[in-house]
């Protein structure tokens, strides 16, 4: 009984289930998904590096649409230590292009890992365009 009560007076004191009241009201009345503005919001921006004409900012781009998937998948309860072991427990039904999502994944990494690694304007629109379908399937942008 005493943790009931304590369970119940946390709840109260820290407003958290006014959060959530709030958080679906949101959700039923905007019929977006809480939070759709922020990620629509950092995908432009991640788009738009790709208007520029540098090759870093192609690079800076795939990498930061890659750490966008790691998050949302973590976000959504995917285990695992790194975006790989996240993505081997996704099926084709979840994603169905998984594969070319494992490609634009070994593309990250060879930026990240390779110095060396020269990524052209063609592959860097394709990688991202890789991942802008995999968030579409996901639900994620709409």
């Amino acid at each position: 009984m005493v943790l009931i009560v304590g369970i119940i007076i946390l709840f109260a004191k820290t407003h958290w289930l006014q959060w959530l009241f709030f958080q679906d009201m949101t959700e039923f009345l905007t019929r977006r998904v809480w939070g759709a503005k922020r990620v629509t919001a950092r995908w432009k921006k991640i788009s738009k590096r790709l208007e520029g004409a540098t090759e870093s900012e192609y690079k800076l781009a795939v990498i930061e649409a890659d750490d966008m998937l790691d998050a949302s998948l973590k976000r959504m309860g995917y285990a695992g230590q790194t975006l790989g072991e996240r993505l081997q427990r996704l099926t084709s039904a979840t994603l169905p292009n998984i594969e070319e999502v494992y490609e634009a994944h070994k593309t990250r990494n060879s930026i990240v890992h390779n110095p060396d690694f020269r990524l052209s304007s063609d592959d860097a629109k394709k990688t991202i365009e890789t991942y802008e379908q995999a968030f579409r399937d996901l639900q994620i942008l709409t």
